[in-house]
């Protein structure tokens, strides 16, 4: 079993609220660094904000892109993520495009990850599994790797359900080679080790200080 300090180390401390303000953001930078925790997980308004709180800690910058709903333009996630690099993000983690994944455009869906991986820095591909068929999961994982993506993630905790562990399970299974993360509706220390067990590599979570306390 993990301690309470190696599971701080898969922990992306995570603020997407819509009404989250500076000093919100400020209190979960301070958090994450006190906790040791991989990274803080913040809408793209506040990569500059974080990135500068963080800058002299291990603690990672980590931005969403194209989020919640994934149906942006790819022209405008590209440079959703290219701003949110330049403000000093070291991840982003970007929806994929659901309605795409399901009309069988898969040459758009990978050219819309590959615009955001061609960004240069760590790329998590959220999948929305709530809304996706087993077999639309194996597609959307095998999507993601061929596209350079080096993450798939399971959720964004604003759809119709979060993460679980058959759906981390599958994905691990289906690229073995990419990592996994575990996202939406974890709120235990109990729910982190078992999507950690499941195959997830980190864990996306609002309720990180309570997790490991």
């Amino acid at each position: 079993m993990l301690s309470k300090e190696e599971l701080a180390s898969y922990i992306d401390h995570t603020n997407l609220s819509p009404s989250a303000t500076s000093e919100d953001i400020k209190t979960l930078c301070t958090q994450a660094v006190k906790h040791n925790f991989k990274a803080v997980c913040i809408n793209s308004c506040y990569a500059k904000l974080a990135s500068n709180l963080l800058k002299d800690s291990p603690v990672s910058t980590c931005t969403v892109v194209g989020f919640p709903l994934g149906a942006m333009a790819t022209e405008a996630k590209a440079y959703e993520a290219h701003i949110a690099v330049e403000n000093g993000s070291d991840e982003i983690d970007m929806v994929q495009n659901i309605g795409a994944l399901k009309e069988k455009l898969y040459d758009y869906v990978r050219k819309d990850i590959e615009a955001v991986v061609n960004q240069g820095v760590t790329t998590k591909v959220i999948l929305e599994t709530c809304l996706l068929s087993k077999e639309e999961i194996v597609t959307a994982c095998s999507v993601a790797e061929k596209a350079g993506a080096h993450f798939v993630k399971t959720s964004t905790g604003f759809s119709a359900g979060g993460a679980t562990v058959p759906d981390v399970a599958l994905m691990k299974k289906t690229v073995p080679h990419l990592k996994v993360k575990a996202a939406g509706g974890i709120k235990t220390f109990e729910d982190a080790l078992t999507m950690i067990k499941a195959g997830a590599d980190r864990i996306g979570a609002s309720r990180s200080v309570e997790i490991i306390s």
